[in-house]
């Protein structure tokens, strides 16, 4: 496991919608190791494989305190959200510096590949679904200041210029 170069914002990856994973092999569980291994050292609460120049559908998620809640998803895909919104404070390592308000569904139902390469069907809430869907958005070649209006964004992406030179 190692510790992966985190892209930086205004890399053109960033803005590609990654590659679906045909199969769950030993090279997709050892990119997911070296994600949550950069996820850990960032640290944050979950990873996009674009985010380390991977251009395939892997995300990693882990909002626990003692960060013993590795989940490793492979396609995953939103297949029912809550109508209920929530607001968290929203950042990323590739445009480091700033973060953001961003609101999405306080819950989401999601299907996609675990390690064992098994469909699965979780439900996510709170944080794990801030997360989630943090991600997926990354794999889709989204930033969650996409989700801002465009004055908000604009101001978010000149004050992160300003910080990181």
């Amino acid at each position: 496991m190692s510790v992966r170069k985190i892209l930086s914002w205004p890399d053109k990856r960033l803005r590609t919608k990654c590659e679906e994973v045909t199969e769950v092999s030993d090279e997709t569980r050892a990119i997911w190791d070296d994600m949550i291994e950069t996820m850990d050292a960032m640290p944050g609460v979950g990873l996009g494989a674009p985010q380390i120049g991977v251009m395939q559908r892997l995300a990693v998620v882990d909002t626990s305190e003692a960060r013993d809640k590795r989940i490793r998803l492979a396609n995953p895909e939103i297949i029912d959200a809550s109508a209920i919104m929530n607001v968290h404070e929203e950042a990323s390592p590739c445009l480091s510096g700033v973060s953001a308000k961003v609101s999405r569904p306080r819950g989401v139902r999601v299907r996609y590949l675990d390690e064992t390469g098994s469909i699965i069907e979780r439900d996510f809430v709170g944080l794990d679904a801030t997360s989630v869907q943090h991600q997926i958005d990354h794999l889709d070649g989204k930033m969650y200041f996409d989700r801002l209006s465009k004055v908000k964004r604009d101001m978010l992406i000149k004050r992160a210029r300003k910080m990181n030179g």
